[in-house]
C-alpha cells in the first residue's frame, strides 16, 4: 500500500512531462500529453522480439467490449474494462490488487450505439478516474480502490447520453466528453476539480434553442450556420466529444474531436443547409477556462457520421523547410 500510494501520488504535470523523454512509464493515454503512442523503451527489439513468451494473464471478467489502453506506473496497472469496471493489477505478478465497479445498471446498454465499452482511465495524484457508461464521473483511491467522489455530468435525460471515453487530467481539472449523438444527444465537454469534483468550466459543441440566451460567444456564432426551421435543438443537434482529447502545455490548449449530427440527415436538422458548427471539427479551448479559441471543421454539414472523434496525436514538423 505504501508502495502504490508514493508511485500514484507523484503522478501530476511534472511527471508525465519528465516520463516523456524516457517513456519508463505509461501515466496517462496516449503516454503523453501529445498523445504520442511512442514508447522510447528497447529492451525488445527486433532481434529478441521471437524469444518472447506468455508470463500471466488475468482475466478482465468480460464478455463485452474491451477497448481500453492501460496505465501503468511503477508496475502498478490500472485498465478498464465493459461496464466501466476498472482493475488495478500488480503489472509484475498479474496480481489483483483490487477491482472497482460503478454499479451501472445492466438493462441500461441499449442507450449506447456501440456496446457497452470503455476506453480507459485517467491517474492524477493518488486517484483513478473513470467516465461510468451512465454519465457519472468517479474518482477512485488508487491504493484502496474506493470511491472518493462522483459526479452526474448528464444535463438532459430524455436523450441517450453516456460516457465510452477515456478522462484526461490537465492543470488539476478533470475533463470527460460524452456520447449519444446517434440518439440527438447535444454534445459538450466538462472539466471538473480533480481533488474535489466541483465543475470548473463546460463548453457546448453545438447551439441551443436559440429562443433562449446563448451559452457564450461561439454559440453565437455557430447558431448562425444552422436553420432553426429544423427545430434542431429538440433532437440536440449531436457533436458529442466521446473521446479525443489532447493538451498542449506550451499553448495551453485542450483539442477536442467532435461527433456527428442529429439527425444524421442535414436536410432534417437544418433544411436551408450550412456548416453546422461546431459538427465534425477539431476544436481548440482554453484549458483554465474551457473559453473556444479556434476550430477546423473537417466536414462541413456533415450528412455522412464522418465525425473527427479519431485519435489525434501532436507532433512539431518540418514543411518545405
Amino acid at each position: 500500500a505504501d508502495h502504490i500510494k508514493a508511485a500514484t501520488s507523484a503522478v501530476d504535470a511534472n511527471f508525465i512531462k519528465t516520463n516523456t523523454s524516457t517513456s519508463k512509464d505509461w501515466p496517462t493515454i496516449g503516454l503523453d500529453y501529445a498523445e504520442t503512442r511512442f514508447s522510447k523503451l528497447n529492451q525488445i527489439n527486433a532481434g529478441n522480439v521471437k524469444d518472447l513468451g506468455l508470463k500471466w494473464t488475468y482475466s478482465l471478467e468480460s464478455i463485452r467490449g474491451v477497448e481500453a489502453t492501460p496505465l501503468v506506473v511503477d508496475g502498478i496497472m490500472y485498465v478498464s474494462a465493459s461496464w466501466s469496471v476498472v482493475h488495478a493489477i500488480d503489472a509484475r505478478t498479474g496480481k489483483r490488487l483490487w477491482t472497482y465497479d460503478p454499479g451501472v445498471n445492466r438493462e441500461i446498454g441499449y442507450k449506447g450505439c456501440c456496446d457497452v465499452v470503455n476506453r480507459g482511465v485517467a491517474l492524477y495524484k493518488g486517484k483513478v478516474y473513470v467516465g461510468a457508461y451512465d454519465g457519472r464521473l468517479v474518482a477512485i483511491d488508487a491504493v484502496t480502490g474506493k470511491k472518493v467522489w462522483e459526479k452526474d455530468t448528464l444535463i438532459d435525460r430524455t436523450h441517450s447520453y453516456t460516457i465510452t471515453g477515456a478522462p484526461r487530467v490537465v492543470k488539476g481539472k478533470v475533463m470527460i466528453g460524452n456520447g449519444g449523438a446517434e440518439y440527438g444527444a447535444r454534445g459538450y465537454i466538462t472539466a471538473y476539480d480533480a481533488e474535489t469534483g466541483e465543475q470548473a468550466w463546460r463548453w457546448f459543441v453545438v447551439p441551443g434553442d436559440p429562443s433562449k440566451p446563448f451559452e457564450d460567444e461561439s454559440m453565437e456564432k455557430a447558431a448562425k450556420t444552422w436553420d432553426p426551421a429544423g427545430k434542431y435543438w429538440v433532437n440536440g443537434g449531436g457533436g458529442t466529444p466521446w473521446d479525443t482529447m489532447t493538451y498542449d502545455p506550451d499553448l495551453n490548449l485542450i483539442y477536442i474531436g467532435t461527433g456527428n449530427g442529429a439527425p444524421w440527415n442535414r436536410n432534417l436538422r437544418s433544411p436551408a443547409g450550412g456548416d453546422n458548427l461546431y459538427l465534425a471539427s477539431l476544436v481548440a479551448l482554453n484549458a483554465d477556462t474551457g473559453k473556444y479559441v479556434w476550430h477546423y471543421q473537417e466536414t462541413p454539414g456533415d450528412n455522412w457520421d464522418y465525425t473527427s472523434t479519431q485519435p489525434m496525436i501532436l507532433a512539431d514538423i518540418n514543411i518545405e523547410g
